[in-house]
Order: structure tokens, then C-alpha cells, then sequence
């Protein structure tokens, strides 16, 4: 039986701005999934659902449950605030089912069930402030480099968009919304409109306006949405309102329009119009439909016969000179072969992106249309290098390759887990990875991993373990896990790399292995791993790692830590859990 993923939005918390599929969505599921905040904003809708709830950005873990939990057949509610496709886990959850090769044929049934955004319901709080054309920016950088948001910001800006700014400022991450807002100045007066809206129809609602200038003053958080107003945006009784344009077109306070529909586009009617300027286009390349809005405003002037030629003598139409007025500067002439004379302002900017598009999709395009450089966004390659399970040692080579890797806008990091941490800038990460493979160099994954850390053996003297500890690296490094899991292993009892501080710790002693299993490094209640076995086989090592890992990969909840599993479960590849003593922390004699 195929499960069923619903993705659900469900708009700013409070209940009267759920929808009604929304709420249906949620009773009828098996299980529910989301953040913390949220599964606690929604619970009023519940009606005894398994509930599966992890904390901020684990959104990919939360992801993943939820497609492992539909592949079970089960119906999965995966809640997001706000609307689900609008910085929420819809295209999380698509990713993650084409990274599995799912199709929607074959595969679990998806439904994305929309809600409320944040700029939507910040908007109503205001006024009208997004009445003409605006755009939403997250300023958060954890996922986009913050070079790509600077030049989003200044896109927007110069474009006199109004702008509408997604989690603008957190206790760690406080440049980004003062970098915005320098951007912004740059382009807008100082006195333009800004509002500040905090928690949105919930408990602890704020709402603000405020100017572009003045903005910092105010409290601003992860639960704020901040909306900068366009160059005709203004406030009235305490309201924010961004006009639509209609006082260009029409008279507000007349009841008889001055203009025509077909004269608005006259320029003396428009003069805020693109200039045009005429080129020839092969209009036999496009659809039909690509035409349809050209053409529904240019023929419309049709209607007005003592406006119109009559056809010339082959058949052709053509405006006669005194019909510019009906269709501003964009003259439109049919000439044989279908070559049409064309304005390249606006028109011919769709047509250009027609072409990009056409481009991209590997189909002919026409030659005679520009095409423009497009600003493309570069992935961030995120990985880890060392020069193997056992050596420690980097050449002076491999230093210099890793250095050419990372180039200038690269970084390197050195980890505890004694590798190199490479985040680069590319478009091309096969061509990256494949020369530091070649070099020799041991390339891992990050994050939800397992993850073998092995000693020196002492530089190779002490080996008798090292092919148990290759076998084990080569078997688990990089295998998906519900957390990060760390193994350590120590090739003789002085444990001098603290495996036995490691998720799952292997000490070789005396011909055979010790096993530690749920170590907590820190914390207040910190401890090292549980002894639970002595001298185990070394045949018998990799089948007991092996299943103990099984074990977790399969059992453990998106973001629980090994040690938490170990005690929720009791009992993993029949070692079982034992309580760990709690010290008792006596306070200092001075009473400080």
C-alpha cells in the first residue's frame, strides 16, 4: 500500500487562517512532523496522531522521516508556517524524493497543501503595502552565500520593487539586516515607508511602521517580517500603502474616464513606458500562444474601424501612419515570410527570455534575438579531507592542492575529528573532488553520517588492527544516519585518541576489542561510553559494528543522538543500556 505525503502550510498559527484542506489534511494523517514551534501551534488539531518533532534546522532529517515513513504507506503530515512552498519544506521534500529516484507515477502520492505567507498576512496587518510588484528575500545566509543575498537586495532595491525581508536578524546573525538596509538607502529615500511585523496573528503580535531610516530602532527577529516600501509607497492614518497605478490611467474622482482602453498605451498617456525601438522578428519561431498578449492589445484597436487601414493589395495589413496613435510607438506590420516589425522594449525583453528559455531546454532558437549573460548561482561544495583512515600525514602537495581547491573564495577548517573542512564556491564539484582524489587525499561527506576516526597506530608500528579499522571506514564512512554518528577506534589500550568518548568506541587490546557504545562528551552530565563488551573477535568485529549501526540507521529519530537512542531503545544488538551515575556538584565553599 502506497503511503501519502501531505505538505502543509498553515498560514501565520492562528486557527481562523487555517484552511479548511489544511485541517482535513492534518486529522486524516498517521503522522504529524514539523518543528518544534509549530507541532505546538497546531496541536489543537490533532487527534492522537504519532508525532515525530525536531528543533531549528533539521529540516532535512525531518524531510527524510517523512518520505521514509510515507515509503512505509503511511499517511505523513509535514507542517510548515506560513505556506509550504515559500521558504518551507515543499521543495525540501521534492528533493529528497528525486535523490531516491521516486516518480509520481510509481511512487508515494505528494500534495502540497497551500497556506497564508508571511508577506500575505504582514501585509494585511499593514495596509495594502504590496499592491504593485514586490519580492520576498531571506536574509539568512546558513543555505545562500551571503554575496548571492547582497546582490538580490541590490536587484531589488534598483528595481523599486517593494521588498518584503524573511528572517532578518537572529541572536548570532545581527550585519545582515544593517547590510540590507545600507543597500536599500543607497536607492530609496530614508523617509521610505517600512513596516516591522512580529508574530503575526499569534499571542505576541507587533506591529510597527517606521522609515527606511529609522528601522534598526525598532526590535527585529527570526519572528519578524520586514516590508520596505517602493518609491510610491506612502503612509495614510497609520497605514501603509503601495498606490497600483491607477491614478496614471485613470481619474480617481471623475465618473466618465477621460482615456479609451485602447489609448492608455499613447505615450503621452504612458510616459513611464519603455522606450521601443523596431526590429524584425521571425514570429514563424514561437507559438502561437507565446503571441497572445502582444497581440490582444494590438488588435484590439481593431474595434475602432474609422482607426483602421484596409488590407494592402497582397493581402497584407499594415497601419497606416495616422493609426499611431492608437498603439502608442509599437507599430506591428505583416510582411511576407511572416517577418514582423516588432518593439524591443518590453516585448523584445520577452522575447529574449523566450529564447533563453528555449536555450535551455536544447530547442532551436532565432538568431537575431539577444541573449544576455544570466547571473547563475554557485552551489557551496561542503566536504572533508584528510590524508586517510590511518595516515595523518599531508604531503606539502596535497596542502598545495587543497589551498588551490578552496581558491580565494573558499575556506578551510580544521575539525576535531582531525580532517580539513572545505567549503568552495563551484559550479562544478566533479571536476574539484576528482583532483584531491587523485592526490590521494580521503574525501567525506558531512553532517548525518557515520563517520570512523582512527588513530596512528603510532605511526604504523602498532598495525596488527589497521585492516579491521580500513574495513570498517571503507563499509560506514558517509552512510546516511538519523545524526551524526562518531566512531573512534584506538589500535591499543592507551586509547590516546578517546574512542571511548566516541558514539560507539573500539579499543584493540591484546588481539582483541573492547566495545563502548553511548558516550555524552558534554553537557553537565557528560560521560564516556558504557563498557558492554570485552574481548570480542576480531572476525566477529565488523558483523557487531555492523548491526549496532543497522540498528540506528533504521530505529533512531531524525536528530536523536546515538547516546539518547541507546537509552530510549534499552538494548541495541543485545548490549543493553545501563543507567550512568549522576556526580552530585557541590557549591564552592565561598559561595560564589
Amino acid at each position: 500500500m502506497k503511503g501519502k505525503l501531505f505538505v502543509i502550510g498553515f498560514g501565520p498559527g492562528s486557527f481562523e487562517h487555517i484552511t479548511k484542506r489544511a485541517r482535513d489534511t492534518i486529522a486524516e494523517s498517521d503522522v504529524v512532523i514539523g518543528y518544534n514551534t509549530y507541532v505546538d501551534l497546531i496541536r489543537g488539531l490533532m487527534n492522537g496522531q504519532e508525532v515525530v518533532r525536531t528543533g531549528m534546522t533539521e529540516e532535512v532529517s525531518r524531510a527524510q522521516e517523512a518520505v521514509r515513513q510515507a515509503e512505509m504507506g503511511k499517511k505523513v503530515a509535514v507542517i510548515s508556517s506560513g505556506d509550504a512552498g515559500v521558504y518551507g519544506m515543499a521543495g525540501l521534500i521534492y528533493e529528497v524524493l528525486v535523490q531516491k529516484g521516486w516518480s509520481a507515477a510509481t511512487g508515494v502520492e505528494v500534495e502540497v497543501v497551500p497556506g497564508i505567507s508571511a508577506i500575505n498576512s504582514t501585509a494585511s496587518l499593514l495596509g495594502a503595502p504590496i499592491m504593485h510588484d514586490a519580492c520576498t528575500i531571506s536574509l539568512s545566509d546558513h543555505l545562500t552565500p551571503w554575496a548571492v543575498i547582497e546582490k538580490r537586495i541590490e536587484a531589488a532595491a534598483s528595481a523599486d520593487f517593494v521588498i518584503a525581508l524573511y528572517n532578518p536578524r537572529s541572536g548570532r546573525r545581527t550585519r545582515q539586516i544593517v547590510e540590507a538596509q545600507r543597500i536599500m538607502l543607497q536607492h530609496r529615500s530614508a523617509d521610505t515607508p517600512v513596516g516591522i511585523v512580529k508574530s503575526a496573528y499569534r499571542d505576541r503580535e507587533q506591529v510597527v511602521i517606521t522609515t527606511l531610516a529609522q528601522m534598526l530602532e525598532h526590535d527585529i527577529g527570526m519572528l519578524t517580517t520586514v516590508v520596505i516600501g517602493n518609491s510610491t509607497t506612502f503612509l495614510y492614518d497609520g497605514l501603509m500603502i503601495t498606490p497600483r497605478g491607477y491614478q496614471r490611467k485613470y481619474t480617481l474622482d471623475a465618473d466618465v474616464q477621460p482615456l479609451k482602453p485602447h489609448m492608455r498605451l499613447r505615450k503621452d498617456a504612458e510616459p513611464w513606458a519603455l522606450e521601443d525601438e523596431e526590429a524584425d522578428v521571425d514570429l514563424d519561431a514561437y507559438e502561437e500562444d507565446d503571441l497572445d498578449a502582444y497581440m490582444e492589445e494590438s488588435w484590439h484597436a481593431e474595434t475602432e474601424a474609422d482607426e483602421r487601414s484596409a488590407a494592402d493589395s497582397d493581402g497584407d495589413l499594415e497601419w497606416e501612419e495616422e493609426d499611431d496613435d492608437a498603439l502608442g510607438d509599437s507599430h506591428l506590420a505583416v510582411k511576407p515570410g511572416n517577418k514582423q516589425s516588432v518593439a524591443v522594449g518590453s516585448y523584445g525583453l520577452a522575447l529574449e527570455a523566450l529564447q533563453l528559455v528555449k536555450r535551455k531546454k536544447g530547442e532551436a532558437v532565432d538568431e537575431g534575438v539577444p541573449a544576455r549573460n544570466l547571473f547563475v548561482q554557485e552551489s557551496i561544495l561542503e566536504f572533508a579531507v584528510s590524508p586517510g583512515v590511518v595516515n595523518k600525514k599531508i604531503t606539502a602537495a596535497q596542502m598545495l592542492l587543497i589551498a588551490e581547491a578552496a581558491g580565494e573564495r573558499g575556506e578551510i577548517e580544521y575539525s576535531t575529528q582531525h580532517q580539513l573542512i572545505l567549503r568552495v564556491p563551484t559550479s562544478n564539484p566533479e571536476t574539484l573532488t576528482r583532483g584531491l582524489r587523485e592526490a590521494g587525499l580521503l574525501l567525506m561527506p558531512l553532517g548525518d553520517v557515520a563517520q570512523l576516526k582512527a588513530c596512528d597506530f603510532c605511526n604504523g608500528e602498532k598495525d596488527e588492527s589497521i585492516p579491521y579499522a580500513e574495513q570498517l571506514a571503507k563499509g560506514l564512512n558517509g552512510r546516511k544516519m538519523p545524526k551524526e554518528l562518531k566512531i573512534g577506534f584506538n589500535g591499543c589500550g592507551m586509547a590516546c585518541y578517546g574512542a571511548v568518548n566516541d558514539d560507539i568506541g573500539i579499543i584493540y587490546r591484546r588481539g582483541k576489542f573492547d566495545l563502548f557504545l553511548g558516550a555524552k562528551p558534554v553537557g553537565r552530565n557528560a560521560h564516556s561510553g558504557q563498557p558492554v563488551a570485552e574481548g570480542i573477535k576480531p572476525e566477529r568485529l565488523i558483523e557487531t559494528i555492523e548491526r549496532i549501526v543497522a540498528a540506528y540507521s533504521e530505529g533512531g529519530y531524525p536528530n536523536e543522538r546515538f547516546y539518547k537512542y541507546f537509552k530510549r531503545v534499552g538494548k541495541v544488538a543485545g548490549y543493553s543500556y545501563r543507567e550512568v551515575p549522576m556526580f552530585v556538584i557541590e557549591d564552592a565553599a565561598c559561595g560564589d
